[in-house]
């Protein structure tokens, strides 16, 4: 069943799955599904956190000892993920090496600070100390006020997972902002081997919007056009990802031995059930690339997933005439991003409120 996965992964895709427990850390369910299903990394958000918390007696020790020393519900949410993730750090450290993208797990920064630099900065810090492995990626939302934190933090040598990225333009400045902490931190004397990070690009998002704004023209030209714009947008992303590898700026830190960037594609999952439950993965494959999916597609794809090689390089030119025939239908793709960033730290901060509010549930059992 897993043939299809390792295939995958022999194509020089990373596999990376997007969700995180204790129960599965302390069942040796992340383990077997390294060594069963080629999972090479592990994506968190603050929903995740709340559905295993919620569900999940495994933490009922720790909040009651958390509650008995006076915590407050931040700290408290603070001490559980990053246990979490610090446990599944050291599953995967022997995928980890120092210039091995794989074997890394992500958490976010607080969403409430994705308008704030200063404390995305500081709480970037928090995380990297108190989880103190070199295989764990912090998570910073691609807002305008994070771009200056990513420098920041990859400046002082903390690996990151930039997140919330929607649009081309936004992924070239996070890839500046990238570039940029490199410099600095190879400025400072850090050893540039150590750092690493991947760009989330988020999928299945794009063609939520843009299906529903087709539907709502209604013309036969623009239902035609559905379930095409995530793939060429992202095919598109992939092609300003190749202008950067290829950019004298890039070649000097590579000398410098820098990591590349990845691309990892993010929100695989796909909503629509006229369409294939893999096109997500199908449709990006591409060596060197990252791949975060639920559990539920990965099993998809293991079980019915095609692999047609790659499906990225080269393909900018006709993902452009997808874009080209959107804007002919009445389409605003730079709307569709505000919306979709816009959408998405809305998301992002209820989803911590959410979290917040679970452990608040479990703290009240506790007392």
């Amino acid at each position: 069943m897993t043939d299809r996965l390792k295939a995958l992964a022999d194509a020089g895709v990373s596999i990376w799955l997007d969700d995180l427990s204790r129960e599965r850390i302390e069942t040796g369910n992340l383990a077997e599904l390294v060594e069963k299903k080629h999972v090479v990394g592990v994506t968190t958000n603050p929903t995740i956190f709340a559905a295993a918390i919620a569900n999940g007696e495994r933490y009922d020790q720790q909040v009651a000892q958390l509650v008995d020393k006076g915590e407050p519900v931040d700290r408290v949410v603070f001490e559980l993920t990053t246990e979490d993730v610090r446990n599944a750090c050291d599953i995967f450290a022997p995928l980890a090496g120092e210039e091995s993208a794989d074997g890394r797990v992500s958490i976010e920064v607080e969403p409430d600070l994705a308008n704030d630099t200063e404390g995305t900065i500081a709480s970037a810090r928090a995380l990297w100390s108190a989880v103190d492995r070199s295989n764990v990626l912090i998570k910073i939302p691609a807002t305008k006020e994070g771009l200056p934190a990513i420098t920041a933090a990859i400046a002082e040598g903390i690996s990151v997972n930039v997140t919330l990225i929607f649009g081309k333009v936004r992924y070239q400045e996070v890839m500046d902002a990238y570039l940029s902490g490199l410099e600095a931190a190879r400025d400072a004397g850090l050893d540039l081997r150590r750092i690493q990070s991947v760009a989330s690009f988020f999928v299945s998002r794009v063609d939520t919007e843009v299906d529903a704004r087709l539907e709502k023209i209604g013309s036969d030209e623009a239902l035609a056009l559905r379930g095409k714009a995530a793939v060429a947008n992202a095919r598109i992303a992939y092609a300003a990802y190749e202008e950067v590898l290829a950019s004298d700026r890039w070649k000097q830190l590579e000398g410098a031995g820098a990591n590349p960037q990845r691309p990892l594609w993010a929100s695989t999952g796909v909503k629509n059930p006229d369409y294939s439950d893999t096109m997500y993965i199908t449709d990006l494959v591409v060596a060197k690339t990252v791949n975060t999916m639920p559990e539920k597609t990965m099993d998809a794809f293991a079980d019915h997933g095609e692999l047609r090689g790659d499906q990225v390089t080269g393909k900018a030119g006709e993902a452009q005439l997808v874009f080209d025939q959107l804007a002919a239908v009445g389409i605003d793709f730079e709307d569709v991003l505000v919306v979709l960033e816009t959408e998405g730290v809305d998301k992002f901060k209820k989803s911590w409120t959410e979290l917040v509010e679970t452990v608040k549930g479990q703290m009240a059992a506790a007392g």
